[in-house]
């Protein structure tokens, strides 16, 4: 298990339309500065967003978010930035792999968009896919996050999850050459 992987999360919640494309969440222009590139995280749907996100902030998203290009540092660059989990009713397909392949959570739900607002305090369950508004009460659940994606989830992602495997499975084969 990922030493900081928490099932319940807490946060200030960020709302974003449909179609949020990868190129507007890191715009292509300052990829080979990933200083810069964060000063433009989204700016382009909100201004406020670059420099007020905060460590534990949740997007909540209309459908299709992260579509666009395959860029690996959209997803990278808004989990270093404090982002905690995504939801929105459905996600570009390469951004889904790419999100749960570092670690950073999305949970599918058609409602969420229509329960909050920007600045509205969330509560997610990632195990039951839960969804609470805790500023005005209101709550849903969205689709169940898949087993193996949980497990890369809980492992801090596939690569950490590989290696952790890796390991466990190095040091059963040394225990069983030291008991030979």
């Amino acid at each position: 298990m990922g030493k900081d992987f928490k099932t319940v999360l807490k946060g200030r919640v960020w709302t974003f339309g449909k179609n949020v494309d990868t190129d507007i969440i890191t715009p292509g222009k300052y990829l080979d500065n990933l200083g810069e590139c964060k000063k433009h995280v989204l700016k382009t749907l909100d201004p406020e967003f670059p420099e007020e996100v905060q460590e534990g902030d949740i997007i909540v998203s209309d459908k299709n978010f992260g579509c666009g290009s395959s860029r690996e540092t959209a997803p990278e660059i808004l989990q270093d930035m404090g982002v905690s989990v995504i939801i929105a009713p459905s996600f570009g397909r390469i951004f889904y792999r790419n999100s749960f392949g570092i670690g950073l959570p999305l949970i599918e739900s058609e409602e969420a968009i229509e329960i909050f607002s920007k600045n509205d305090e969330a509560e997610v369950n990632l195990e039951t896919s839960e969804i609470k508004n805790l500023t005005n009460n209101k709550s849903t659940k969205g689709k169940d996050i898949p087993d193996i994606l949980m497990d890369f989830l809980e492992s801090g992602g596939i690569l950490k999850k590989l290696k952790n495997e890796l390991k466990a499975k190095y040091k059963a084969e040394k225990r069983k050459k030291k008991n030979k």
